[in-house]
């Protein structure tokens, strides 16, 4: 498994015992009010352009993107698989640490067993098997399935069923040559399933 990256009106009333005095207190006042408005028009203007940071997608593609899984009775594929990280431009801060995203494709093969999930999990693996962990305060890794039409979270024979995969992804692991797999870990529970027919014997008179 590679990773690879991609403007104030004042009204003064004027004693007239007091013409001169008032005057230049006019004038200092102005000056007073001139100051404050440069000021307020410089301090918009430093938040104006701490907002136009620009934040974009890091995408690292994962290689290969997709991969078929086979588990028991189900057969599927990983697809779609990369990592993205948002960053600011320019700065290269880190605005969202990455994440792994991909879509999750399972069938259950079964002609007589029902498969309801309890579970999903991701794990990544580095040299030497070791699994590599999130950093302390990440923990999401957990796969989410949805409801399948009337029955929840369960797939009858035959049925397919697709999920969104969105989890945490380790920061360390964007080194090169570094993630050498991703594991996917399936919990559910099979049980039998059963097609039936029985005959109503009826018979309908007439009024």
């Amino acid at each position: 498994m590679w990773l690879s990256d991609q403007n104030m009106t004042k009204k003064v009333i004027i004693a007239p015992t007091k013409y001169k005095e008032t005057a230049m207190w006019i004038r200092l006042g102005g000056m007073l009010v001139t100051t404050v408005l440069v000021a307020m028009t410089l301090g918009c203007t430093a938040k104006e352009q701490v907002a136009a940071a620009v934040i974009e997608d890091k995408v690292f593609t994962v290689t290969p993107v997709s991969v078929q899984v086979k588990t028991g009775i189900l057969t599927g594929e990983m697809a779609e698989m990369k990592v993205t990280e948002r960053v600011e431009k320019g700065s290269g801060r880190i605005d969202s640490p990455p994440k792994l995203t991909g879509t999750l494709k399972l069938k259950n093969n079964s002609t007589d067993q029902s498969v309801r999930f309890v579970g999903g999990n991701i794990q990544y693996i580095g040299a030497g098997g070791k699994a590599i962990k999130l950093e302390e305060t990440r923990n999401n890794l957990t796969i989410k399935f949805s409801s399948y039409g009337s029955s929840s979270e369960r797939l009858d024979p035959g049925q397919e069923a697709t999920n969104s995969v969105d989890v945490d992804f380790p920061a360390a692991a964007l080194e090169a040559k570094k993630l050498e797999d991703i594991r996917l870990e399936l919990t559910y529970l099979p049980s039998a399933y059963k097609d039936e027919t029985v005959n109503l014997a009826v018979s309908i008179s007439g009024q």
